[in-house]
């Protein structure tokens, strides 16, 4: 027979451990004219979240950015983290880490969600996203890239001259999803 303790000690070791492998992906859905696919154009494109301390539930008043280019030690020699804060209410340590295989074009014309990136969350979770500069898209046709895409206003839009056309990118949308492994 199991004691209540021991029991609740075994629940909760088995919760610890199902909390530790799940990941959470950001989810974009836009409209696509003209483009075949756009992504986040490399190491230092800066994925700007707004935040919630998982232990008081506090979300950040400001955006804060993750880049795969950054990297900082977690307290107590546990690792490193792309993003590394403390809780200005709680003062936990919290930190999210990007999988780096994980990034994704998003190459869909009938405006549903696909995942684009996921995150390695310890202690807090992003509750939104703010695309704005830095991606890469491809036109349909021709192939040209468009670097330095802003999708501050959730659109963009270009000239193909190749295929003398307009490109654009219309009504971003986000998502988080949390994943297992």
């Amino acid at each position: 027979r199991i004691s209540g303790r021991s029991f609740k000690l075994s629940y909760y070791n088995e919760y610890k451990s199902y909390l530790r492998t799940m990941y959470i992906v950001l989810r974009l859905s836009a409209s696509l004219v003209n483009i075949e696919r756009f992504r986040a154009d490399g190491q230092d494109f800066r994925w700007y979240l707004k935040v919630k301390c998982n232990s008081c539930g506090e979300v950040s008043d400001n955006w804060v950015y993750v880049s795969l280019e950054e990297s900082s030690d977690l307290k107590g020699g546990r690792g490193s983290a792309n993003l590394v804060a403390k809780c200005k209410f709680c003062t936990r340590e919290n930190s999210i880490s990007i999988i780096g295989d994980s990034i994704k074009s998003y190459s869909d014309e009938s405006c549903r969600f696909q995942a684009v990136v996921k995150f390695d969350c310890r202690g807090m979770e992003p509750v939104d996203f703010s695309p704005r500069t830095g991606w890469v898209a491809t036109a349909s046709n021709s192939g040209q890239k468009f670097r330095e895409v802003n999708l501050c206003e959730k659109e963009w839009c270009d000239y193909d001259e190749k295929e003398e056309r307009e490109v654009g990118i219309y009504e971003v949308k986000s998502e988080f999803q949390f994943v297992k492994s």
